[in-house]
């Protein structure tokens, strides 16, 4: 976890810097507060989820920018070697597998997720279109006021740019999710 404290450190201040913008002026546009944006540029606590889609959408950038490992050669990833972020709410869990290049948006997930509280997702930009093929268990998946109930192997894609959720119905759930901004 500590790595990826270190990247999203990096490319949080990199990415507020880039645009001008005062720490202040980044809490109150991604409705956070001002010390969370600072705990979180100097690497002293990790995000939850919710956070940080939220100041991503603030800054205008995919949520992969902040976690992304860049890497210029083939890239293995062991399943039990991937760190994710956890979210606030809901026993959730979100590992960015794969980010596309500059100029790009499309992002590679893999979430873990068990029954209890729903992940509940805020739009993300406009033009954002989220793809799920879920692996295992059982989930409602999709926009907020009308889920479809996934089953392993079921495929949804649904607009990423209004209200979405994703809720485990049985234990060990788990799903591969592309999110791609047209």
């Amino acid at each position: 976890m500590d790595d990826l404290r270190t990247r999203i450190s990096r490319s949080l201040r990199r990415e507020r810097e880039a645009l001008g913008l005062s720490v202040s002026e980044l809490a109150r546009r991604a409705g956070v507060s001002k010390a969370t944006v600072s705990q979180l540029e100097s690497g002293t606590t990790g995000p939850s989820v919710e956070t940080l889609w939220a100041i991503a959408d603030a800054l205008g950038q995919p949520f992969a920018t902040f976690v992304e490992e860049r890497v210029a050669s083939p890239t293995l990833i062991r399943a039990d070697a991937r760190t994710g972020v956890p979210a606030s709410a809901a026993p959730y869990v979100a590992t960015l597998i794969s980010a596309c290049p500059p100029g790009a948006r499309r992002d590679l997930y893999v979430l873990h997720a068990e029954p209890g509280a729903p992940r509940r997702s805020l739009p993300h930009q406009a033009g954002t279109t989220e793809h799920v093929v879920l692996l295992s268990g059982r989930a409602l998946v999709g926009p907020a006021d009308a889920p479809e109930e996934l089953l392993p192997g079921d495929y949804l894609l649904y607009p990423g740019d209004a209200p979405h959720v994703f809720e485990a119905r049985e234990p060990g759930t788990s799903a591969v999710l592309v999110s791609e901004l047209r």
